[in-house]
């Protein structure tokens, strides 16, 4: 059998391709998952297979439903929670509109004025998502998502016993699991990239560090850094805004093909053989997708704002743009899964969708390990094992994301 370390980008709902190919790759049980770097839609990825998740778990995950016999993950984009009376006061929005002098109005009824609309944007409806998009730097909350992810974390049995590890630390999952899981996000405060594991941020919780890495800046809200959570790297962060790691580094292979000691510090030990990352990409359309229903809807309507399919389109794009050069450099070690006509934010993807994706990602898998140059031979062939070249290249980059 031979040990993987696997490398997971981020791409929101387009990640479930992810299932696909894992199937392909673990089904035999010729492979296991060593070492596990993820970010956003990938970190999630990286964080079950820590917890021990087999495909079929997986699997039945992207299939489950609410009681209204839709995806569950259409709740990933609701409308922001209340916010409290004390909080709408002191909020920006209100301070905006205080600074606003109106002529010839008193100040007492200008002062009732401000109260009264601030109040009914943060009062319910889409005025709320823009309520919460300039309070919280993110148009829709992710409440549901951490709820989804800590119960995900205690279905279901690990070695005949109850997967409780929910309320883990990174720190203590390691402990339970032996899985070397990195999820990196964001520090938009200090503007560097954190990589959280086991031995960065121990005290972290392991929920958490899936909802910072998956938070993408502007769509969802943004993350503060609690001080309970422990520090990083021995600093003490609290107060500090993470969101998606995505921002600025969606596709970090680098980390576990260098041979930098600073680098084995963060990610591990560096391995001369079977680094695999899973790269979606747009390029690639996704095979016999159905044609989309006449209607498609995401709650409250939201997703249908123009300006939310603006910003869509934006944090797409910055997405994609990043560690391009990561993916041509090391382009071996990557298999390329299809995801061309599937959104990001398509959380409402029907089952038809859905299925085509995961077969699309299986395909892309079958194919690569038919003709792969990085993966030790099952046969008694050689072990192949990254060129000086490549070991270089990847040193610099690591190095770039570390400072």
């Amino acid at each position: 059998m031979s040990v993987i370390d696997m490398v997971f980008e981020g791409g929101g709902a387009k990640g479930m391709v992810f299932v696909g190919a894992l199937d392909e790759l673990l089904r035999d049980s010729n492979h296991s998952t060593g070492r596990l770097l993820g970010t956003s839609a990938g970190a999630i990825t990286a964080v079950l297979l820590a917890a021990r998740y087999t495909v079929d778990e997986m699997q039945a995950a992207l299939a489950e439903k609410n009681e209204a016999g839709r995806s569950v993950f259409e709740s990933f984009m609701g409308i922001p929670s209340a916010f409290s009376s004390e909080q709408v006061h002191n909020s920006a929005v209100r301070h905006f509109l205080s600074d606003l002098d109106l002529p010839f109005v008193p100040d007492f009824v200008e002062a009732r004025l401000d109260d009264w609309i601030a109040t009914q944007m943060a009062a319910g409806g889409w005025p709320r998502n823009l309520f919460s998009f300039v309070e919280r730097g993110g148009w829709y909350s992710a409440d549901a998502f951490t709820a989804w992810m800590e119960r995900k974390l205690n279905e279901g049995t690990v070695n005949g016993k109850p997967r409780d590890f929910g309320s883990l630390t990174l720190a203590q999952l390691y402990e339970r699991t032996g899985a070397e899981l990195t999820v990196v996000a964001a520090d938009t405060t200090a503007m560097r990239i954190l990589f959280l594991n086991h031995t960065t941020a121990p005290q972290c919780p392991v929920v958490w560090a899936a909802r910072m890495s998956m938070s993408i800046p502007l769509l969802w809200q943004e993350v503060i850094w609690q001080k309970e959570w422990g520090t990083y790297k021995g600093e003490q962060i609290a107060g500090t805004v993470v969101v998606d790691g995505g921002m600025l580094s969606n596709f970090p292979i680098a980390l576990f093909l260098s041979s930098r000691p600073e680098v084995g510090d963060i990610v591990g030990p560096p391995q001369s053989k079977n680094v695999l990352g899973f790269l979606i990409d747009d390029r690639i359309a996704v095979p016999n997708l159905p044609p989309p229903p006449e209607q498609i809807s995401i709650p409250a309507g939201v997703g249908e704002l123009r300006t939310v399919r603006r910003l869509t389109g934006l944090v797409s794009t910055m997405m994609s743009a990043h560690d391009n050069m990561a993916v041509t450099v090391f382009a071996k070690h990557v298999v390329r899964l299809p995801a061309r006509g599937i959104g990001t934010t398509q959380f409402d993807m029907t089952d038809g969708e859905r299925n085509a994706l995961v077969d699309g990602g299986r395909t892309a898998m079958r194919d690569f390990l038919a003709q792969q140059e990085v993966l030790e031979s099952l046969t008694g062939g050689p072990e192949f094992s990254p060129t000086p070249d490549d070991v270089n290249l990847a040193n610099d980059a690591a190095l770039e994301m570390l400072r």
